[in-house]
């Protein structure tokens, strides 16, 4: 957007795409407004303006936009409190001799949007919590051209195919916020349409591959590559006997659960004494790193024209983890692992994941695995990327 479209929204007191703060004192409205303007309930098609440094009236607040600001800003878009992420800019501009940082936000290919799991829209010039009539209409509108392949229909799949009970038991609790589920008047099939489980094709609710992944019983029916193939080799070669090997597969909290009970099972640990008879008890590799680093690829690969599977080879001196989806987006091959660069290819996958509490913070996995690694004092974690796959190799301790 140029200056004179922002200035034009700057002066309009009544328009209901923009929103006005003097500085960064309650972020936590600035992520209500950026929720509700992805939301667009209004349709209006067309981006949404946070202003900030600005007062009520259009005046200038005369705040200092550092860059600690912009980066404060940023963060919203990926920090996991809005889900699935907002598509938005941060600028320093300079309106009617004003020095102020723009929030400009584009409507949503998948709504509704959630922040800390209600649903925001615009009524007027204020912000409002969506009413249930407010969400049909958020569900319905949701643009079917250029959707990622995580929102596209599953059309050999049907509601019977997917696990209700873990919806109602698990899934909602954790994605939505209590008063709204208190409310109780959404049937099952809205429910599981507006947070993207089911889209609507001829009047009946189809599954998407979020929905597929997440919620059904037999995810490989559907999706052939949804599953992960353990393997733990006595020696240091694939051609090595095999002391363990199993395919793990099932709606996603099932499958998560029961690989990382087999990882915990293969791990080993030692006990050492220190002069003054202080045991130190040091597992071989560190349990946070291998769930990060699993749940990295389950989360980042390609579900799309590959049925390879998510491989975990334990070797006698390593672990290899093998994701087959390369580098995606704003990440290739010069900055993959850097602290602060991530993308998503699966951007509702990511939205599960983090509903379900595996994902508590966007883009520090492999930072984390790094420090958890480095004080277990394991080698260096070592990555191979690849246009079609990523390798993670973690060297025993």
């Amino acid at each position: 957007m140029d200056n004179a479209e922002l200035e034009a929204l700057l002066v309009d007191v009544e328009a209901d795409r923009v929103e006005r703060k003097a500085s960064l004192a309650n972020t936590d409205r600035i992520r209500e407004a950026i929720c509700a303007f992805a939301n667009d309930l209004p349709d209006h098609q067309e981006p949404g303006v946070v202003f900030i440094g600005v007062n009520d009236d259009g005046s200038c607040s005369r705040l200092p936009i550092t860059d600690q600001v912009l980066v404060t800003l940023a963060d919203m878009r990926s920090d996991g409190n809005i889900v699935p992420f907002p598509s938005l800019t941060v600028q320093k501009r300079i309106l009617r001799n004003c020095e102020m940082a723009v929030v400009i936000v584009q409507p949503a290919d998948a709504p509704p949007v959630r922040f800390q799991g209600r649903v925001w829209v615009r009524v007027g010039p204020r912000r409002a919590i969506a009413t249930v009539e407010d969400e049909r209409r958020l569900t319905e509108k949701r643009r079917a051209r250029d959707l990622p392949f995580d929102m596209q229909p599953v059309r050999a799949a049907t509601l019977l195919d997917l696990d209700v009970d873990l919806f109602r038991r698990s899934y909602l609790p954790s994605s939505v916020a209590p008063e709204v589920i208190a409310e109780n008047r959404r049937s099952i099939e809205q429910q599981l349409a507006s947070l993207r489980m089911v889209t609507r094709g001829g009047g009946e609710p189809i599954p998407t591959v979020v929905g597929v992944l997440v919620l059904a019983t037999d995810p490989l029916q559907f999706i052939p590559c949804a599953h992960v193939q353990f393997l733990r080799i006595d020696g240091d070669k694939l051609t090595d006997p095999i002391r363990d090997g199993v395919v793990i597969s099932g709606p996603l909290p099932e499958l998560l659960q029961v690989l990382e009970q087999k990882l915990e099972a293969h791990i080993e640990t030692a006990r050492d004494f220190t002069s003054g008879s202080v045991e130190l008890v040091r597992p071989d590799y560190p349990m946070v790193a291998l769930q990060q680093l699993t749940r990295n690829a389950i989360l980042h690969r390609s579900y799309d024209g590959t049925n390879a599977p998510v491989r975990v080879n334990w070797f006698s001196d390593r672990i290899e983890i093998l994701n087959p989806g390369g580098p995606f987006g704003q990440v290739n091959k010069s900055n993959f692992g850097m602290a602060g660069i991530t993308d998503y290819r699966n951007s509702y996958l990511a939205e599960a994941m983090r509903n379900l509490g595996y994902v508590q913070k966007f883009g520090v996995g492999i930072s984390l695995a790094k420090s958890e690694l480095e004080k277990n004092g394991n080698p260096p974690l070592e990555f191979r990327v690849e246009d079609s796959y990523v390798l993670a190799t973690m060297r025993k301790h």
